[in-house]
């Protein structure tokens, strides 16, 4: 069963100590405050034994919290500190305040200014996932390298064809076994011959690999029933398949860490930036923030979608008319794949599955509605990386 993971509700006012830690692979930066001063910094290794052994030792009987900014060493600290009993944050680098005329930066000046954004109560902790859902992230990452190791294999091929006055063997595009057979047995020089052959073996390896890498991904979902449950529930919105539902488990967590409606959006970055004073309203595009490679995996899932639910269609064709021609298609995809993100926190905190709403009023989309949506779909099939 999956363990849930913790839910850390600072209020600064209950603690005594303040300590701020910038992590680095072999030592940490501390620097302790109290609610009035800072008290002292200093340089210790990485060893989170050592670091409670120190401050049990020079802080006894006192309410301590701790903070540090997410980067490459992960969350194993947070884990540490969390098991002997003290509350820790893990903090987005970008949300943490910053002086604009400060252009000095050591890893004592970033751990002295975590120490008092959090004495501060400034700081707020990102969603730290339990560990099986950080496992899941590490398959769902794996699986995505090794695709992306594909479409730029499949690239340098052609592009190698290209620069040598060669056709690809196939007239559509397409990739299959038959296709990698005649790239095989095409005439060229040795040269040319020993890298196409060592590409053709390096687009089977990655091909080979993301497909093992997909297999455990669902061995992985398969014997944890809540994850289970989520992906099954998500694969009930039209769109959404295996892939994406794996990868959306992976990166939301646990659905009861899910605050409100407006948090999955935010999270993929598919809300409007926005600079407003007074009266005077200005929207920009969407934030971008966020995994890029699960946005554009949910607005390849918003063009299937539209072929399916007859409610989406027709506000995809709401949206669609509002703009010019030029953008239409893709600001109103855009706002579909927006769409889908309520349906998605709908369906998990519910625990129920989505049922389409029959609308015999909503006509298919014509060609002229769905410009670029062949360009979405092809991307959705380069991300299944097959050979036939």
């Amino acid at each position: 069963m999956t363990l849930r993971s913790q839910v850390l509700e600072f209020r600064a006012y209950q603690y005594e100590i303040f300590v701020g830690l910038d992590v680095d692979k072999r030592s940490i930066a501390v620097t302790f405050a109290d609610r009035g001063e800072l008290l002292k910094s200093m340089r210790m290794p990485y060893s989170s034994e050592h670091l409670v052994r120190y401050v049990r030792k020079l802080y006894p009987e006192q309410r301590i919290a701790f903070a540090y900014e997410a980067g490459p060493t992960g969350f194993g600290l947070y884990d540490d500190l969390m098991a002997e009993g003290y509350p820790c944050l893990v903090v987005a680098p970008s949300k943490v305040p910053t002086a604009p005329g400060q252009r000095v930066k050591t890893n004592r000046l970033d751990s002295k200014k975590l120490s008092e954004s959090l004495r501060g109560g400034q700081l707020e902790s990102i969603h730290v996932p339990s560990r099986a859902y950080r496992e899941l992230r590490h398959l769902v990452q794996l699986r995505d390298t090794q695709v992306r190791q594909v479409t730029a294999t499949k690239c340098r091929i052609k592009s190698l064809l290209l620069y040598e006055g060669k056709s690809f063997p196939s007239e559509n595009g397409k990739w299959s076994q038959e296709v990698l057979r005649q790239l095989g047995e095409m005439p060229c020089s040795e040269a040319v011959r020993f890298k196409l052959n060592q590409q053709i073996e390096t687009l089977r390896f990655h091909y080979k690999s993301a497909l093992s890498a997909q297999k455990e991904i669902r061995r992985f979902c398969r014997t944890d029933p809540e994850i289970r449950q989520s992906i099954e529930l998500l694969r009930s919105i039209p769109g959404i398949g295996w892939i994406v539902a794996s990868h959306l488990v992976a990166r939301l967590g646990d659905w009861r860490e899910i605050k409100n409606v407006r948090q999955i959006a935010a999270f993929l970055g598919l809300v409007s930036t926005e600079h407003s004073t007074g009266e005077k309203e200005n929207r920009g595009p969407i934030t971008r923030a966020g995994d890029s490679r699960l946005r554009n995996k949910l607005i390849q899932s918003a063009w299937v979608t539209i072929g399916k639910d007859p409610e989406l269609r027709a506000f995809y064709r709401r949206i669609y008319q509002r703009h010019t021609k030029k953008v239409a298609a893709r600001k109103a995809i855009v706002a579909v794949a927006r769409k889908l993100t309520t349906r998605i926190y709908a369906i998990l905190k519910q625990q129920r599955p989505f049922v389409i709403r029959p609308d015999n009023s909503a006509a298919p989309l014509t060609a002229e509605e769905t410009a670029g949506s062949r360009e979405r779909l092809d991307a959705a099939q380069n991300d299944q990386p097959e050979l036939g």
